[in-house]
């Protein structure tokens, strides 16, 4: 066998929807008679009909689930080295201990007093990401990245309020992450979009862009296409003298751990990807977790509460003077918090260090191969991801998606495609340090062969998955979500796209 994915072929059932399996009569579970008052449920809460849930035995849903999960794709599978998303596999110990019953059978409700244990871990991971950030206070309510941008913009915002100033644009570069616009715009800011040259922020367009009505200016640093910023103290500068905050998106923390931190790049507030960054799961939906890290100065702005510690007892600190008020229910997501306290204790100082440091060698590896047939703009030494261009398949009359299709069919998820836009047919790679070499190998091996094979193979593919290719431009126009929309879609058929 050639490579180590080359005889990838994925399940494949004809397995029906759930609401279509069943008949009526069967059941999973059989529960002792229901003894309790009828009425204990106000009749304005009552449901008027039953709920349509299909019968069937516990066999049924077991094997249901089980073949759905095997026409799936997963890092337990597979690379999946989706650029800026940093999937790194995720270690089975921090699942387990986020499934013990003193993390999930504790209530956020109860009397802080019996939840002392929850509390010093909530306590301890705020210091510990302040530290790994340099930054003075954390809160760890958001439940997202881009939940972290929305909370730091609002905090932007009531600081610019305070002083009395009203400041109503964001300024990005055409390197940032498509949340970043889309946080600002939520949090009522026009965006001002500014190019990049040579792959970096253009100090001169910087300089054209802040005034008096900047907010904040967004960064990631390393960017969207692996590139350290190499003159971010001038940026902090420019943004400052403007008196605006500059803030730093986590998305690509991974490449810097132990080396530098946004504190000491002059950021004033940054937002940190537990579910990348930290090794906790992420994708479909969630959970995740965006905690946010602000200078002393804003550190009054905060959601409420954090964690406090007083005479050997933490608590729930609510006595922020300028806080910006809650940004989720509760105190953020516990599970997931408590994964990203486990994994950095694992590690350590050092092995955060040695996290980086082998997953920018793992990409510039990569990089190095890739390039002797790919091209690849801009400066050629990268931190943890790269983005080629797809230039030369446009030749062969394929495009980057059509290589992206090819690699599903060698059990390796397809990278992040068409982003950033500076880039022509971009195909961005992050590999991540959790990866071998012969992973790599394998990677470098299928892309090239997006050059060499005839174009019909890859136009085919993916030929050995569940689900062969798809109508994207259909799938994004006309979404199917529901059994509901299934039935409706068969009642009315759609037009033709």
């Amino acid at each position: 066998m050639q490579g180590v994915c080359s005889m990838y072929r994925q399940a494949k059932y004809d397995e029906p929807l759930i609401f279509e399996l069943g008949h009526e009569g069967r059941t999973g579970l059989a529960l002792p008679e229901f003894d309790i008052e009828d009425n204990l449920v106000p009749e304005g809460l009552m449901r008027k009909e039953s709920p349509k849930i299909p019968s069937l035995t516990e066999v049924e849903v077991v094997r249901h689930y089980t073949r759905l999960s095997q026409m799936n794709f997963g890092v337990d599978l597979g690379l999946y080295p989706l650029g800026s998303c940093t999937m790194k596999y995720n270690p089975k110990f921090s699942e387990e201990l986020a499934a013990l019953a003193e993390a999930t059978e504790i209530h956020p409700f109860q009397d802080e007093s019996t939840v002392q244990g929850a509390l010093r871990i909530m306590y301890e991971l705020q210091h510990m990401l302040c530290k790994i950030g340099g930054m003075d206070a954390v809160t760890l309510q958001p439940a997202a990245g881009a939940h972290g941008e929305f909370t730091g913009l609002l905090i932007a915002k009531a600081y610019h309020e305070l002083n009395g100033e009203e400041r109503t644009e964001v300024v990005l570069p055409d390197t940032a992450h498509g949340t970043n616009p889309a946080s600002a715009a939520l949090a009522g800011f026009s965006v001002v979009e500014i190019p990049s040259k040579e792959g970096t922020v253009d100090l001169d367009a910087l300089k054209s862009a802040v005034n008096e009505k900047t907010a904040a200016f967004m960064l990631t640093n390393p960017n969207t296409l692996g590139i350290f910023e190499s003159e971010v103290l001038e940026i902090a500068k420019i943004v400052h003298d403007a008196g605006a905050l500059l803030y730093y998106d986590g998305a690509n923390f991974n490449a810097i751990l132990g080396k530098t931190t946004p504190g000491d790049m002059n950021f004033d507030i940054m937002h940190f990807n537990l579910h990348k960054t930290f090794a906790t799961p992420h994708g479909g939906g969630g959970a995740g977790a965006g905690p946010v890290g602000v200078k002393a100065h804003l550190a009054g702005f905060l959601p409420v509460p954090v964690v406090g510690l007083e005479d050997g007892v933490y608590y729930l600190d609510y006595d922020i003077p300028h806080t910006i008020g809650k940004v989720k229910s509760f105190f953020g997501n516990f599970s997931v918090l408590l994964k990203a306290y486990a994994y950095i204790k694992l590690m350590g100082g050092n092995g955060l260090t040695e996290a980086s440091e082998i997953a920018v060698l793992n990409a510039n590896y990569m990089r190095h191969k890739l390039t002797k047939k790919f091209e690849m703009p801009y400066r050629q030494l990268r931190k943890h991801e790269f983005v080629l261009s797809g230039s030369k398949l446009k030749e062969r009359g394929l495009k980057t998606m059509d290589a992206a299709k090819f690699l599903l069919d060698h059990g390796i998820h397809a990278p992040t495609v068409y982003f950033p836009h500076i880039v022509d047919e971009a195909i961005m790679t992050e590999p991540t340090e959790t990866e071998p070499k012969e992973v790599l190998d394998e990677y470098i091996r299928i892309l090239n062969e997006t050059l060499d094979l005839p174009p019909e193979r890859i136009k085919s593919a993916p030929m050995h998955t569940a689900i062969s290719r798809v109508d994207e431009v259909t799938a994004a126009r006309k979404p199917i979500l529901s059994y509901k929309m299934i039935k409706d879609e068969i009642r009315v058929p759609s037009q033709k796209v």
